[in-house]
């Protein structure tokens, strides 16, 4: 055995984080994605590789879209799976006009 312990122990095992933490231990557990390894041939890999930059995607961000449409597409996507996590810069806040009503981004007029 190592010395970090079992290696098949949980490092977050339920009920370790103690009740004075309002339940925010749970819910960081609950937002956690899984990791998997995954082995592809080399030439796949090269080609999905392709795709996903052709998409601006990462290798790993295209492998989750297409199981996600695999499943929907098959009846299996689970009703309380997210949606694809959002990648990059966070979209500007749209700040209300004089009018009270919000103003459409730049570039999101009738012409643009």
């Amino acid at each position: 055995m190592s010395e970090g312990g079992s290696r098949d122990a949980p490092r977050d095992a339920p009920g370790a984080a103690g009740p004075a933490d309002g339940g925010q231990a749970a819910q960081r557990r609950a937002q956690r994605r899984k990791q998997m390894l995954l082995r592809l041939d080399p030439l796949v890999h090269d080609a999905l590789a392709r795709w996903a930059d052709d998409e601006l995607r990462s290798a790993n961000a295209q492998v989750e879209f297409l199981l996600r449409k695999a499943l929907a597409d098959a009846g299996r996507l689970p009703k309380g799976a997210g949606g694809m996590p959002r990648r990059g810069r966070p979209p500007k806040a749209v700040e209300p006009a004089a009018d009270g009503e919000p103003e459409p981004p730049e570039g999101a007029g009738p012409g643009g």
